[in-house]
């Protein structure tokens, strides 16, 4: 599996975490693949909520590029208690993309150090 920073307007902190290899659905991943998933997917969970102190961290699958799917890839989001709370849930990211506000890229710097520090431990 495989990590990058947030590719779009999700806001900083945002990860992506997805399969090193081009898979189309969760259920084409190999044994190896899906048995590291769930620690991978706690692991990078768990340093969001310790870098961040959000009140929720959101893991959402997704995979559609262009009306089809191109390659699966989880969004791990970190969500304030200051979210507008109409904006919950899958309204957040609809309405983040709507504004197409992305981070400044000198805040997205200083939290992917901040969360290489938490995964290093």
């Amino acid at each position: 599996m495989g990590g990058e920073h947030c590719v779009g307007p999700l806001g900083v902190g945002t990860l992506i975490v997805k399969p090193k290899r081009h898979v189309l659905h969760v259920a084409d991943l190999d044994e190896n693949e899906a048995a590291e998933l769930g620690p991978l997917l706690r692991r990078v969970a768990a340093a969001v909520t310790e870098a961040f102190d959000p009140e929720q961290v959101y893991l959402c699958l997704w995979s559609h590029a262009e009306g089809v799917p191109g390659h699966i890839h989880w969004v791990v989001q970190p969500v304030e208690a200051s979210t507008d709370p109409s904006q919950r849930g899958p309204d957040l990211q609809a309405a983040m993309f709507d504004r197409g506000e992305l981070p400044a890229p000198a805040a997205v710097e200083r939290a992917a150090e901040t969360l290489r520090a938490v995964l290093r431990g």
